[in-house]
């Protein structure tokens, strides 16, 4: 089920009937698990299993690596965690991954093996529940955090409709203990949730998928050399795309939970007003960058051991970041560059002692920063507060320009498909096709400029603060407009990109 279909109008509309009657907090857990179920069970009925057994193992094994005392035995159950959500993730995500560059490297030395091709169905938001689970059984183990005490809100964590098949990437400090206690959104919660599930449709469905996904698919799609516009147009086309499909995704899941009197931690910041790459990932995919930092670059070392090995964990925690996004080498090239840009990036301003952190305090009744549960790193030199010449316009550009560069490996699949189009985007290509209508390229154009300006005037600013700011009537326009932009382009509504991450 995907919240831009009709079906979940109807399936969100009952949720909120049976959690507003007055029954026991108990029954409203209970139905907010079946439906969290019913939820994904209406993507794929059997791979409900894979949720129940890493539910179940994650729980018995986080209690017991929180009660253990033997290090022998903790470490022995953390990895049978770590085996059991690892090992369906690279099963049912890597498998034929594995398979077909274990036949090239076989081939490669004289062998002629060829098996027979698996047919492997990838299960909707497999990444995301395998790394809500893995942080619980890792902080376990730490004893970072007190251990969930009821099956049940262990469960409800796990498969909480709004958050599971594509994040926000959601720990359990940050929604474990909303269960405790009775949830129901109050008028202003419930307003602010439906705007923002208003808002996040509108992103999906209105401009990523109705005026951004056709360029981009007509570019991408292209097996002939194309005129570099084209070339830049397409790029830029998924640039907006990909923005606008996932952060209108968290913008649902936030909005959908707010209704029910939930808060989820937010995920995107004005990405595209980002100066600086450690900046862009401070405001991009949040949950996951903290993910990656907490529990793979920090261990590691962090930049605690020297310089050159800081810079070989900023590599390798970028590398395994774009695998994560999917089984082909092109994703471990974008998260390759992403590394290489990080690393020049802290060559250039000579960042060799440890970040100072700062702690950050969530407002009232709202989650801790999901960057890290509510501590952010301190920002960078040139975004802590120096004048910037035109307040730092410059610098955006030159960032969104490079992060364009990573989104055609994200995009094309396969290299000599990127090659291509980055050969026509430098103009090394005098021969292509013009491929895209004037009309299509204005879209684009005014689209992804629009983008710009908004993250890079917003950058700092919070969206709910920004509708509070603006008379009512003002924000009664804006969303009348959306709506009814909305339903005219219901029917250009796709899958999210995510989704098969």
């Amino acid at each position: 089920m995907v919240f831009n279909s009709y079906i979940f109008i109807l399936f969100f509309g009952i949720v909120l009937l049976l959690h507003n009657l007055p029954f026991s907090w108990k029954v409203k857990k209970i139905n907010l698990l079946l439906a969290s179920y019913i939820f994904y069970a209406a993507w794929n009925p059997p791979f409900i299993l894979l949720l129940w057994l890493s539910t179940v193992v994650d729980y018995f094994v986080g209690r017991a690596l929180y009660t253990q005392t033997n290090i022998h035995k903790k470490r022995l159950l953390l990895v049978i965690s770590l085996i059991g959500n690892l090992g369906m993730l690279c099963f049912f995500k890597y498998g034929a991954f594995l398979l077909e560059n274990f036949v090239h490297l076989m081939n490669m030395f004289g062998v002629d093996y060829h098996p027979a091709k698996p047919n492997i169905i990838l299960p909707a938001g497999i990444s995301f529940y395998t790394f809500t689970t893995l942080c619980y059984t890792i902080d376990m183990f730490r004893k970072e955090s007190q251990p969930v005490k009821s099956l049940l809100d262990f469960s409800l964590f796990v498969t909480f409709f709004p958050h599971l098949v594509a994040g926000p990437i959601v720990r359990p400090p940050q929604l474990v203990p909303q269960f405790l206690t009775p949830r129901r959104a109050n008028k202003r919660q419930m307003m602010e949730g439906l705007f923002l599930l208003s808002l996040g449709l509108f992103m999906k469905v209105t401009l990523a998928d109705a005026m951004l996904a056709t360029p981009a698919n007509t570019v991408f799609g292209a097996r002939g050399p194309m005129p570099a516009l084209d070339a830049w147009m397409g790029t830029l086309a998924f640039a907006g795309q990909i923005f606008l499909d996932f952060a209108g995704y968290s913008t649902c899941a936030i909005g959908v939970a707010l209704c029910l009197g939930f808060v989820l931690p937010v995920n995107f910041r004005w990405p595209y007003g980002a100066i600086g790459f450690s900046d862009f990932w401070r405001r991009w995919h949040i949950t996951l960058s903290a993910w990656l930092r907490d529990y793979l670059y920090i261990p590691l070392g962090g930049n605690r051991k020297g310089s050159i090995r800081t810079y070989i964990n900023l590599m390798v925690t970028m590398l395994l970041g774009g695998l994560w996004h999917g089984a082909n080498w092109t994703f471990v090239v974008w998260g390759g560059l992403h590394g290489l840009y990080l690393c020049i990036e802290r060559l250039y301003t000579g960042r060799r002692k440890p970040e100072p952190l700062i702690v950050v305090a969530a407002p009232a009744g709202e989650a801790p920063s999901s960057a890290t549960g509510g501590v952010l790193p301190k920002p960078a030199p040139a975004a802590a507060g120096k004048k910037l010449p035109l307040g730092g316009l410059p610098y955006v550009l030159f960032t969104f320009l490079l992060i364009n560069i990573t989104w055609v490996f994200f995009r094309a699949t396969t290299f000599e498909g990127a090659g291509a189009m980055l050969s026509s985007m430098v103009g090394l290509v005098h021969e292509g096709k013009p491929l895209l209508a004037t009309l299509d390229m204005w879209k684009v154009g005014v689209i992804v400029l629009g983008l710009l300006i908004l993250h890079w005037r917003l950058r700092d600013w919070k969206l709910v603060d920004i509708l509070y700011r603006l008379p009512w009537w003002v924000v009664g326009v804006l969303w009348g407009v959306m709506v009814i932009l909305l339903i005219m382009s219901q029917e250009s509504g796709n899958a999210f990109i995510y989704f098969q991450f």
